[in-house]
């Protein structure tokens, strides 16, 4: 009988014949991360990661979350481990989970390779288009076991998409310029999950060509591309970000109030709400196409 069990168990069976398959999850650094079962306990370590949890159907196995995650409101009642950048290992030591999944771009490489030293399992994701993130969703409700709620919600993420590509293909394109920050003048260029966002509306991005993902550039520069239009992310409580070029009105954004203001969080994160924000962003470039300005918020 130990003989059989043996057999039962390298073979991913029980002696009742109850299959358990291994739970193969692709990862940002090329490798596949390999869950012998479901992850009934997760730690996310950056804000679009617990967002991501929690429409993938699997909010109850969140344990923890990293700094400044607040979306969905019960986020917000769950126990921080530090931030992106100062993550509280003996912290998450402490609950430990099955599964703590990073952030590639986000969080030090050096951090999450200690957490796997330490035998936890850490899972990289990285997402750079919007077409990715119902891929992710579906992922993150295979290894929660949420698969039914999470496989839905993908593909209500592709048609969202989808019906965006087919609303506006064709469509003459808007040359933009996105501010990041404006002392000193930070910007994105084309590779950036917001660029790639934008371009679903028919967006040009007027630094798509640097090479750096989030570069500085002169203000000299935005002066001679003169874009049809100006995006910034609206931060609540903060003055308009795109006021500090009022006082050069020969720029034909600023001329014409082709001044765009999306809702920071969504816009900013790769997660579900970045589709409502492209959905708002591809509607009032639209006024800028047909009008020159921006007239309404929709």
């Amino acid at each position: 009988m130990p003989v059989l069990m043996a057999a039962c168990l390298l073979l991913g069976l029980t002696l009742s014949g109850t299959v358990y398959p291994e739970i193969r999850l692709p990862q940002a650094n090329d490798k596949t991360l390999i869950l012998p079962v479901k992850a009934n306990s997760i730690i996310t370590l950056a804000p679009n990661l617990a967002e991501l949890v929690f429409f993938a159907g699997a909010g109850d196995s969140l344990v923890a979350v990293g700094e400044y995650s607040v979306y969905p409101a019960a986020v917000a009642k769950l126990p921080r481990i530090g931030d992106a950048f100062r993550i509280d290992l003996e912290r998450i030591i402490e609950f430990k989970p099955d599964l703590v999944i990073g952030w590639k771009s986000g969080n030090p490489q050096t951090a999450l390779s200690k957490l796997e030293q330490l035998g936890l399992t850490v899972w990289q994701i990285e997402i750079t288009r919007p077409e990715e993130i119902a891929h992710v969703v579906e992922h993150i409700a295979l290894a929660a076991g949420s698969l039914s709620t999470g496989q839905g919600r993908a593909e209500q993420l592709r048609s969202k998409l989808a019906d965006l590509k087919q609303r506006y293909a064709g469509k003459t394109p808007v040359s933009y310029f996105y501010q990041i920050a404006a002392r000193p003048l930070y910007t994105i260029n084309g590779q950036h999950i917001i660029s790639r966002s934008l371009e679903v509306c028919g967006g040009q991005n007027v630094f798509s060509d640097l090479p750096s993902l989030a570069p500085q550039v002169d203000r000299e520069s935005l002066i001679l591309a003169d874009p049809q239009a100006m995006i910034a992310p609206d931060i609540p409580e903060q003055s308009p970000a795109l006021d500090v070029w009022k006082d050069w009105p020969r720029l034909r954004a600023i001329k014409n109030r082709a001044l765009i203001y999306l809702p920071a969080d969504e816009i900013s994160q790769a997660a579900p709400r970045l589709l409502d924000s492209m959905d708002l962003a591809c509607k009032l470039l639209d006024q800028v196409r047909t009008t020159g300005t921006v007239r309404e918020i929709p």
